[in-house]
Order: C-alpha cells, then structure tokens, then sequence
C-alpha cells in the first residue's frame, strides 16, 4: 500500500525513468586543464582550421562556448582528435584572451560589429595608385579602426607603374605612417616583395583593401607556396571582383610572423568607434586637449588644440590630419 504526505520515506518515492538512458544535464563544465594551444588559421562555414603543435588540425566550437565568436588569429585552446588525420574533427572548448582586436560594421548605421581578426600587430592598409583609383577617406577609415584596435598602421601602395605615390602621400605625411611603395614589375621580381617582407617580420599582420588594388597578388608573392586565386578590375565599374572570401592566415617563409589576407572591401563602418579615443593617436596632440571643454569634438570654435598649435608645440597638418580622421566618422567613404 502506498502512503502521502508526511507518512511518506525514501521507499514511496517513485522516480520517472529516463527514457533515453543518458545522464541528467549538469551546469558543471570541465575545465579541459589538458587542452592543447592552438592558432586560427582560417573559418569556413563552421569549421576552423588550426595549427596545433605544427600541424594543421580542423575544429569545430564546443557547445560550452555559446555564441562567442571565433576569428582568425584568435589563440584557442583545443581537445579531441589533434592528429590532423583526414575526416577528423576536435574541439575548441576556450578563447584566450585577445590582445588586439580589429573591428568594422557594414555602414556607419549598423550597429552590428564585425571582428575582422584578432591579436595582430600591424593593420597593412593595400591601396593601388591607378587602376582602381585610390579612395582617401576608405584609408582614413582603415586608419582610424587601426588607431582605436592599437594597431600600427602601414601603407602598402601598388601599382606605381602606373601613377606616382608623391600625390597621395602628401595627405598622409604629417600623420607620421610608415608606408611601402610597390609596382607590378617588382613584385613578378621579388624586389617589392622583400621590402615589404621587411616591415612584417616578427609581427602578425592584417592586410586589407578594396578589390582589385592588389593585395591578394601582393601576399602570394610575400608567401609563394600558398597562392591564393587573383581577380581583375571591371574596366566599366572601376571596382575588382571579390577572389578572396575568407580571412586566411599563412606563415612567412622565414618562419618569423604571419600575414593574415583578409577578404576585399567596399566600406568600412565605424559605428563601433567612440571618436574621444582617436586622440590618443595623436601623442603630440593630448597635452593640448587640457584646455578642451568638457566632451570636447576638437573640431569647434572652443577646442584648446587650436591655440596649443598656434603657439608651436605641433605641427598644423597634424591637428589637420586629426579633424580628418574624427570627420570620416561622419561621413561616407564616397564622400
């Protein structure tokens, strides 16, 4: 006979059977002490490939990792089958914390943030000369989401054949950016290929720039095993073709630095940018902004930045380049 309520013990309590014979959920998670480290070498389609003790193992996220977000250059721990063998699959069960992170949104209104790659050094900013025609405020972009990622920037002009660089860098000189100046000719020689190969070691490095100016071509010659598919530029638009679809990772022949190719852009939102950090690339700059009023633009009829370049403690063309770079924040890149 079976008793309720308060005359009940252990023996009267009836405990529905599991039906699919598996263990009951649980919210503690292992802490996977043993998991190995690897590197995002690139992300397709839910699978990444990652380099783990030298060899190139393909992964998949653990579903403790929810929606977090898993980019190129992200430093992983992983877990399961780490032979690289064919058909196998591992898992990556964390993220390590980032060091750097270069963001982008699709337009200035998106409040959508893209990660285009973590925990890179340098942000190769690939611009032809002729052939598209070079899009100043697509640069100042990539130049202002370096800044706020704490990336250095670098200027890679291609294409001199066919146009001068002096034109272009006259704009950009007082910002002070290394840049690299590239033709056809010397990169089917190798020339241009070792000076930019120069800037890039030791560092991990993200190229970008719009279709057709060249960077897909310029990163097969700085890796030549690794030959990645080139497009051309429609001679009607003025604009190249999308070859690139994926951010991929490859490893500098001397073995010392990465360059990571990045697909091709025709915008590049900073609806992610807070416009007060973008002084602080601007070290000669901040001390003047002492006598800024609160929540200052630097770029009113009251910013103390004008007075401080007045009296000789900066260049002009610096608080010039400045108000550049805050005003792209406004505007389109084809504006």
């Amino acid at each position: 006979m079976r008793r309720y309520g308060k005359h009940t013990d252990e023996d009267d309590v009836r405990v529905r059977p599991n039906r699919k014979g598996n263990r009951p959920r649980t919210t503690i998670r292992p802490k996977h002490e043993d998991a190995a480290e690897g590197f995002v070498l690139t992300v397709d389609r839910g699978r990444l490939t990652c380099l783990v003790d030298g060899r190139t193992v393909m992964a998949m996220k653990a579903r403790e990792l929810g929606r977090k977000g898993v980019v190129v250059g992200d430093r992983v721990a992983v877990v399961g089958d780490l032979t690289g063998a064919k058909d196998t699959l591992a898992r990556i069960v964390r993220v390590e914390e980032r060091r750097s992170v270069l963001r982008r949104t699709a337009d200035d209104d998106d409040p959508y943030e893209r990660v285009v790659v973590a925990n890179a050094d340098q942000l190769a900013i690939v611009t032809a000369l002729a052939d598209p025609e070079p899009r100043p405020r697509l640069i100042d972009r990539c130049l202002v989401a370096a800044y706020d990622a704490g990336l250095e920037p670098l200027l890679v002009l291609t294409k001199s054949d066919l146009a001068p660089a002096e034109t272009l860098m006259q704009s950009y000189g007082a910002l002070g950016v290394p840049y690299v100046v590239t033709s056809r000719d010397e990169l089917a020689e190798g020339d241009a290929a070792e000076r930019v190969r120069e800037r890039l070691n030791g560092r991990i490095t993200a190229f970008v720039g719009h279709s057709g100016v060249g960077k897909t071509t310029l990163v097969n010659a700085l890796v030549p095993d690794r030959q990645r598919a080139t497009g051309h530029v429609n001679a009607v638009t003025g604009r190249g073709r999308h070859t690139t679809t994926s951010a991929l990772a490859l490893p500098l022949p001397s073995g010392d630095g990465w360059v990571i190719d990045t697909p091709g852009v025709r915008s590049f939102g900073l609806a992610h940018i807070d416009p007060s950090r973008v002084i602080h690339a601007f070290p000669d700059l901040v001390p003047g902004t002492e006598g800024c009023p609160r929540a200052c633009s630097h770029d009113e009829q009251d910013c103390a930045l004008d007075q401080w370049v007045a009296d000789g403690h900066a260049d002009p063309q610096r608080l010039y380049s400045l108000r550049r770079l805050l005003a792209t924040r406004e505007r389109r890149e084809g504006d």
